[in-house]
């Protein structure tokens, strides 16, 4: 299983659903508040390039932004 990151911000309705998909597919994972960590912030605009939460990523996945159930799931492989 890939290592997994979740990078959300407050109040995001969007993270907190990708929480609960990854955690009823047994996928563990960190989170990481880019609100609360401007180096994080600053990872996910200059180095991934995405300006929207949450942001996703997997060793052996490419980083992904938003909601996305399917690309969630595959994250268990």
């Amino acid at each position: 299983m890939s290592k997994v990151t979740v990078y959300t911000k407050h109040n995001c309705p969007q993270c907190e659903v990708t929480k609960i998909v990854l955690k009823g597919e047994g996928i563990e994972f960190n989170t990481i508040n880019i609100e609360d960590d401007q180096e994080a912030m600053e990872y996910v605009k200059d180095v991934l390039g995405f300006s929207s939460t949450p942001v996703i990523v997997a060793d052996g996945h490419e980083p992904f932004s938003g909601f996305q159930p399917d690309k969630l799931k595959e994250l268990k492989y």
